[in-house]
């Protein structure tokens, strides 16, 4: 096991709290998200150079927060401009959430399925269609589709349609162009709801199938 000298840690803390100061403005900026994925990479690429051995870790510690930071900053702008054309390119009726690491675009299932089924309706799959053609232009990245409902009927019913349906989605993303490696569909039934099922407009918002696009 390692141990870093108490200077060495130093080093990288003092980088680490650099990196992290956080402007009272930030709200305001647009660029935000991309400089957290930069502070992010810069504390991950500084650990690592650090604990890379050698005489030098303080200098390897700071060059691997150099270049984590560049890393994390790449990825952060690419989201933004990515999360900027798929709101171009779709509907209000869809979500777009960047959380500075993934890319998560949220979908009511009533928009896209008819009650108690998993088949599209073809009038309404632009927005899937939109989706695909932006994955195919931004091809570093792996896609998660799942499929969750609310709790009207069973648990094995609800798990069953969410899973459904969640095919159905990554379906259409691979039909338009996106390599099936990258996509994965899973359900989660009624077990992840984001509001009470109690009201119909709970119950509204909890059928829905979210897809998140995370950066290779």
């Amino acid at each position: 096991m390692m141990i870093l000298k108490p200077s060495l840690l130093l080093g990288v803390a003092g980088f680490a709290v650099l990196a992290g100061c956080v402007d009272p403005y930030q709200y305001e900026d647009p660029n935000a998200r991309a400089k957290g994925a930069a502070t992010f990479g810069a504390i991950v690429g500084g650990v690592a150079g650090a604990a890379s051995g050698g005489d030098d870790r303080l200098a390897k510690a700071v060059i691997g927060a150099a270049a984590g930071a560049a890393v994390g900053g790449a990825i952060g702008n690419s989201l933004d401009r990515q999360a900027a054309e798929l709101r171009a390119q779709m509907s209000p009726n869809t979500q777009i959430t960047n959380t500075g690491n993934a890319l998560v675009l949220t979908m009511p299932q009533d928009i896209l399925f008819a009650t108690d089924s998993a088949s599209l309706r073809p009038d309404l799959q632009g927005d899937l269609r939109a989706v695909a053609a932006n994955l195919v232009r931004y091809p570093a990245s792996r896609v998660q589709v799942v499929g969750h409902t609310d709790n009207t009927g069973s648990a094995a019913y609800n798990q069953d349609l969410s899973e459904r349906r969640a095919q159905s989605v990554a379906s259409v993303l691979v039909s338009g162009g996106v390599q099936s490696a990258r996509v994965a569909a899973y359900g989660r039934g009624y077990n992840q709801p984001i509001a009470s099922n109690a009201t119909p407009d709970g119950r509204a918002q909890n059928r829905r199938v979210e897809i998140t696009i995370i950066p290779n």
